[in-house]
């Protein structure tokens, strides 16, 4: 902008006049009328000169901003199809507009200097001072909609703060409106899959079965009446349905009804039906919003099932999975598991295994399950573990005593120059890779395999090669235990490995009064018989008197919230075991029926959680970026104070409650 128009917009002479004014009371205090009155005269003619001056400088503006040319010599406002304004920031004043912005603003060419905001509800200038050349979003000005475009253009003087705006409205109304529609009707497929079908129809006669299979189909045709959508029964257990993104948001909102109505539907024995809803959507075809609906399905499995699971082309979203797993496994994956896992090992040229960081009694002990494995096939399993930082040191001490596992712990450095392209990682006790000893060895090893119990996160570990995920498991140590039993003989497994293994079990099962099924027992006898003895087991939970008082101390820092929620924080750092300890204690306490327990360690707080009641911890948690199971979970959360990380917690608890 040149100087001619910066001088147009500079300050009136207020300021002199109302000196002026001063000096003629003063003069009239002092008995100077004359004085008084001449100035008052002068003060009068200055004032009635500013406004005229004003005024003019208006009209030159006007007429500058009418002759303004662009770079090509064209008038900017001459045969412009688009409704167009002058304005200046940061007040938004209009000073100029065409006749197609008169038009569609409803002003006339004398209303001018009024602010585009109170013209057009809603309007912003933050972004012309963000140096963007457009609104973001569509404008709506009366019936219309608009694309708004600006150029913000600053005073050359630095002796002013002149800064004006052209902005142009493109009428977008017909465009927008089809992208809407074509949003609305985008399709969306979905996988409707009766968890425990098998269970359900166990042994009842054909009449009955027909009963159930008419109460199942009655509930998901009542759930999907008014969706106008598409829905098959395409196996006996699975149907499909295709509907349009407009109904998803009334889903949603009815919080997928249907996982609560489908439970009303029992078998003769009180076995009630539960479902898994995986949904797929944003994908480029009908092709692949069905693989997006699948991997949700594999994803609410995983997780526990009885539960909806929204898959697009970046992220899981997820709802229900709230009630507690019930025990469906069957021995045939593990079978079929021991023996790819075997012909794995025995291909490797190297065979590394590795849990989660801090690793504790359960995820050492799977490892060192694995490792006899490894033996069994002529191969050297590497344990990848910190050996100064973990929750298993009591463990840790027995084994590196003993000859057959000397050498057998490696650091991450050590198994990064160690590895080539035909070794072999097992990860067990995880799956996600944010939470492994070492994200460098799982990305620098081409096969990888996994072996947990813990529910599926959104994160998990991808592209594997062999994946034995159980969550209704309680825990890795018992899942490595089932594989010993088809992959080796009794004779094979050492008595340390074999007290590692039920050490394991011992501490994810909080001595076998959680998450415990026939299996669980199972896997505790066969260790029993092959050596492993329950007094030393009970050593290794051991603490000295100071770890006890430190305990105790958590234990007396929990407030109680929700009336069966207890909830300790402390502001100093603790030893992680004794946390988690501290977690399973609370849950001693009459009425306590969840547990949490945060202490900071560094610029991370640790959090440790546990629940015998209705409470899905790990619900809970996964909004913090943790994970686990029902009835266990953690979570580690960064840069934030525990005063950060308690307001979330209980705010993530609250919704779990609420919603």
């Amino acid at each position: 902008m040149n100087k001619h128009v910066s001088k147009l917009l500079q300050p009136g002479v207020f300021w002199y006049c109302l000196i002026l004014l001063a000096f003629a009371v003063a003069a009239a205090l002092l008995d100077q009328y004359y004085l008084a009155a001449g100035e008052l005269v002068v003060t009068v003619i200055a004032m009635v000169a500013s406004r005229l001056l004003y005024i003019r400088r208006r009209n030159a503006l006007m007429q500058y901003v009418q002759s303004a040319t662009d770079a090509e010599g064209i008038s900017v406002h001459a045969g412009s199809p688009f409704p167009m304004a002058v304005i200046r920031l940061p007040e938004g004043e209009i000073i100029w507009g065409n006749d197609g912005f008169y038009a569609i603003t409803g002003l006339s060419d004398g209303c001018r200097y009024q602010t585009l905001e109170s013209v057009v509800p809603g309007f912003t200038t933050g972004w012309l001072r963000e140096g963007r050349n457009e609104l973001p979003g569509d404008q709506l000005i009366g019936t219309r909609r608009y694309r708004i475009y600006g150029n913000y253009v600053r005073s050359e003087d630095d002796a002013t703060t002149v800064r004006l705006a052209t902005i142009f409205f493109a009428d977008m109304t017909e465009m927008f409106n089809v992208r809407d529609e074509f949003l609305r009707t985008r399709p969306i497929t979905a996988v409707i899959l009766i968890d425990n079908y098998d269970e359900l129809m166990s042994n009842l006669p054909d009449s009955t079965i027909s009963k159930l299979d008419a109460q199942i189909n009655e509930a998901v045709s009542g759930w999907v009446t008014g969706l106008h959508a598409l829905c098959r029964k395409i196996e006996r257990n699975r149907y499909l349905l295709l509907f349009e993104s407009k109904d998803l948001s009334r889903l949603q909102e009815g919080k997928f009804s249907i996982l609560d109505a489908i439970r009303a539907v029992t078998n003769p024995a009180g076995v009630g039906a539960t479902i898994s809803l995986g949904i797929g959507k944003d994908g480029n075809s009908y092709e692949e919003n069905y693989s997006f609906a699948n991997l949700s399905i594999e994803m609410a499995l995983s997780r526990g099932g009885d539960q909806a699971v929204i898959k697009d082309r970046y992220n899981f979203t997820f709802y229900g999975g709230r009630t507690k797993e019930t025990e469906r496994r069957t021995r045939v994956k593990s079978r079929v598991v021991a023996g790819s896992l075997s012909e794995l090992i025995s291909q490797s040229s190297k065979v590394f295994v590795m849990g989660h960081k801090m690793a504790d009694l359960d995820a050492l002990g799977a490892a060192v399950g694995i490792s006899c494995l490894c033996r069994k096939r002529g191969k050297t399993a590497q344990i990848v573990i910190d050996l100064e930082k973990n929750a298993a040191q009591s463990l840790l001490t027995e084994l590196k005593a003993s000859s057959d596992f000397s050498g057998a712990f490696v650091s991450c450095e050590d198994a990064l120059l160690e590895a080539d392209a035909k070794s072999l990682l097992i990860v067990v006790d995880t799956n996600r890779p944010d939470q492994v000893e070492s994200r460098a060895l799982l990305e620098s090893i081409p096969r990888v395999a996994v072996i947990d119990h813990h529910r599926r996160a959104a994160d998990y570990i991808e592209q594997v090669v062999l994946n034995l995920h159980e969550p209704f498991a309680s825990s890795a140590s018992e899942l490595v235990t089932e594989l010993l039993q088809y992959a080796v003989e009794q004779r094979d497994i050492r008595p340390i490995e074999a007290q590692a293994l039920l050490a394991g079990i011992v501490l994810d099962t909080k001595k076998f009064s959680v998450r415990t099924g026939s299996r669980t027992f199972e896997a505790a006898a066969f260790l029993r018989r092959v050596g492993a003895d329950t007094v030393d087991v009970m050593k290794l939970f051991q603490n000295d008197l100071d770890a006890t008082i430190i305990r105790y101390q958590i234990i007396q820092a929990a407030r109680l919230y929700r009336n069966e929620i207890a909830i300790a924080a402390v502001d100093h750092t603790v030893p992680r075991t004794i946390a988690a300890q501290a977690a399973d204690e609370l849950l001693n306490i009459s009425g306590i029926m969840t547990s949490f327990v945060l202490y900071p360690d560094g610029d991370v707080i640790f959090m440790s959680a546990r629940s015998i009641g209705s409470c899905n911890v790990q619900v809970v948690l996964e909004k913090l970026g943790g994970g686990g199971n029902a009835a266990t979970a953690g979570a580690q959360i960064k840069n934030k104070s525990i005063r950060e990380v308690l307001a979330e917690l209980v705010a993530s608890i609250d919704q779990f409650y609420e919603s």
